[in-house]
């Protein structure tokens, strides 16, 4: 008797072949739309440093106190983690190449993330983002240029009536300080009445007590001191200029005073992409925003920057659906499984690959009728046959299943014949 089959880790799952269209579908999408704008792939390790996330997303934020997967290297006892996020990696890959020498810099990336959090719909232990990044300088036209991006993509991919945009301005760090002080103290007279999670922030981050999904927390935090009010001229002239430019683009969005972002690495400019008319607590598909002091904190020099990513299998979730891509342009099918026979089949499949066609060749014989019927079963929409006939004739004859078109040739036409039946 077999022992019990080993399931996938909980949170983590298989994409199996008949789901994969919809990820090339969105990878090859969104890699067009990036290289559109100048931007260029980049790909870092799935594994960093601990302090490297530790230092840059922040002590406090629950991705680094609940979700993040660290353990010790027991080959050197290296702290390290598998990166829960791309942004700080990404910057820590360009400043070890020197690229905050070279003016700005446009990147993107993709691949897996992994949070140890509770999963549910839309949500992984190991998850997929595709992300970009611009980094070099703090000019705001390249936080409206990457917002005007997505905005694009969600067009071409179809979903852009089921999104709405939030966005926010953060202002500089002594900005946030003053403001902290105030929202501290106005937390503290109202803790009785808080949940559990936000009396733990009012000392360490009180500034996410906004983004809380506590319906009590939220109607306590719609009376917090505003961030606004503490903005001085500069982030003004930034959050406005961000806002004009979107307007003369005709990308529709919302200001949302309590959007703050989960990491504390952001400044300035922030913004989240969310399900319209979506009651779910986790609706975001996207979220991004302007980090100018990030660099430095890593230990580089100065590399003001603004980046996003966006959740792949949130995207997926809502994409208008596609007829399902057919497994191959020819079905190789054959009646005899001898020598003459397979050497001949196995000839064809790769005389058609020579041009550029997917080819699915029958492995051994069987009636013909039945191969046929799996063909067009499949989707494919051609079949190369060799019978005993063709075989004995030294030819082969080549079906066209959409409307039963066929053509006998020679052997070594059936390329160029199948070729020619597919593109007619």
């Amino acid at each position: 008797m077999n022992s019990a089959l080993i399931s996938a880790v909980r949170g983590m799952r298989d994409i199996l072949p008949e789901q994969i269209g919809a990820w090339q579908r969105l990878e090859k999408t969104a890699a067009t739309c990036f290289h559109s704008y100048g931007y260029r792939e980049l790909r870092t390790p799935l594994v960093e440093q601990l302090e490297l996330f530790t230092r840059q997303i922040g002590e406090t934020t629950d991705v680094v106190q609940k979700e993040m997967y660290r353990f010790t290297d027991a080959a050197n006892g290296e702290q390290v983690a598998l990166r829960p996020e791309a942004t700080v990696s990404t910057v820590r890959a360009l400043l070890a190449a020197g690229k905050q020498r070279g003016g700005t810099v446009r990147v993107w990336y993709g691949g897996p993330m992994f949070r140890h959090e509770r999963p549910q719909k839309g949500r992984y232990r190991q998850f997929h983002q595709l992300g970009a990044e611009a980094l070099g300088s703090s000019d705001p036209t390249l936080d409206a240029e990457q917002i005007i991006m997505l905005a694009r993509l969600w067009q071409v991919l179809g979903v852009h009536d089921k999104l709405r945009l939030d966005i926010n301005n953060l202002g500089n760090r002594r900005e946030r300080a003053c403001h902290r002080e105030k929202l501290t103290a106005y937390f503290q007279k109202h803790r009785e009445a808080l949940d559990e999670d936000a009396r733990q922030r009012i000392e360490s981050n009180p500034l996410r007590i906004l983004d809380s999904k506590n319906p009590v927390t939220l109607e306590i935090a719609a009376n917090a001191p505003a961030l606004a009010d503490e903005l001085g001229a500069d982030s003004q002239r930034h959050a406005e200029q961000v806002k004009e430019k979107l307007t003369a683009a005709n990308v529709a969005f919302n200001e949302n005073a309590h959007l703050v972002r989960g990491l504390d690495y952001y400044n300035l400019t922030v913004y989240e992409w969310s399900l319209a008319d979506d009651g779910r607590r986790q609706n975001t598909v996207c979220g991004g925003g302007r980090y100018d002091g990030l660099a430095e904190n890593i230990g580089g020099d100065a590399f003001p920057g603004c980046g996003f990513a966006l959740g792949m299998e949130r995207i997926i979730d809502i994409l208008p659906p596609e007829a399902p891509a057919a497994l191959a342009d020819c079905f190789v099918a054959l009646t005899d499984s001898g020598t003459a026979a397979t050497a001949v089949a196995d000839r064809i499949a790769e005389d058609c690959r020579d041009r550029g066609l997917a080819v699915w060749r029958h492995v051994g014989g069987g009636n013909i009728g039945k191969q046929i019927k799996k063909a067009d079963t499949m989707g494919i929409p051609l079949v190369i046959i060799i019978g005993a006939d063709e075989i004995e004739g030294d030819y082969i004859t080549v079906k066209r299943l959409l409307d039963g078109k066929q053509q006998q040739t020679a052997v070594n036409d059936a390329a160029i014949v199948s070729r020619r039946l597919l593109d007619a």
